[in-house]
């Protein structure tokens, strides 16, 4: 199968088209019309896992996140991006990166945050002009808890052994807003929507400041992503079920001591 072919599967469930305007998905490296035997997914293309790739005789690599964001004007050995692009192309392997584009679907980034902590009827915080995409996800509870509780839920949903978070509010929570990775844009979007908590992650220090009745936790870009991973191999492998499609060995850059 060649990666062209690959690629349409993807962008029949998350078009390159709705991704946003700084956004850089699509084909980052390598031949469209390559024949594809398997394939390797990460959240980020790093050194190790062009290198896994290249141990499994993998000819294509999907991450998440792209590696080339703004124009370069070299492909030298100085930098690791450039020496990462060389690799690729010496080894003549495909890299394809579905960004902002699969977290605004319907089924992408954020509902799988939401489905994570058993939030149902939610909407979009920021919908596209047709509606029928968006940015992060706005829902509910089925009972309200108390900011303890839903602490100790994302701790064990994440896997993970604290949080940062705002000034913990008062009283009992039951609507909740989510976005995936960065979401420091969406606050004011997450207060319109009637949250009392928004969970998301990579806040900046200011934006913990908040209006009484609201507080921000942020559980990690990392962690409020790397479930994308399970959902990509799901969308391939749903359309070519005999295909060799493998998760690399995906690390969180940040390190906690």
């Amino acid at each position: 199968m060649r990666a062209r072919e690959i690629i349409k599967i993807i962008e029949e469930f998350a078009p390159g088209r709705i991704q946003e305007s700084w956004d850089n998905s699509g084909l980052m490296v390598g031949d469209p019309d390559k024949e594809i035997e398997s394939l390797i997914l990460g959240l980020d293309c790093t050194p190790e896992l062009i290198e896994e790739a290249i141990e499994y005789g993998a000819g294509m690599i999907i991450t998440h996140h792209p590696l080339i964001f703004k124009g370069i004007k070299r492909i030298g050995t100085e930098t690791v991006q450039e020496r990462m692009i060389n690799r690729l192309i010496k080894n003549d392997i495909v890299l394809y990166s579905s960004h902002t584009n699969i977290d605004k679907v319907p089924n992408g980034v954020s509902a799988l945050m939401a489905k994570k902590i058993g939030l149902k009827n939610t909407s979009f915080l920021l919908p596209d002009s047709e509606m029928t995409v968006g940015l992060g996800l706005v829902g509910e509870l089925e009972e309200e808890i108390d900011v303890e509780n839903l602490i100790s839920i994302l701790k064990e949903a994440y896997q993970i052994k604290s949080v940062k978070c705002s000034r913990p509010i008062d009283g009992r929570i039951k609507r909740i807003a989510v976005c995936g990775g960065s979401g420091g844009s969406l606050i004011r979007e997450a207060m319109q929507s009637g949250a009392s908590v928004y969970i998301t992650g990579d806040i900046s220090y200011h934006n913990f400041f908040c209006e009484e009745g609201f507080m921000i936790i942020d559980i990690g870009h990392y962690e409020s992503e790397v479930d994308i991973l399970e959902l990509l191999m799901s969308v391939i492998l749903e359309k070519i079920s005999n295909f060799v499609v493998r998760i690399g060995n995906n690390n969180n850059p940040i390190y906690h001591f």
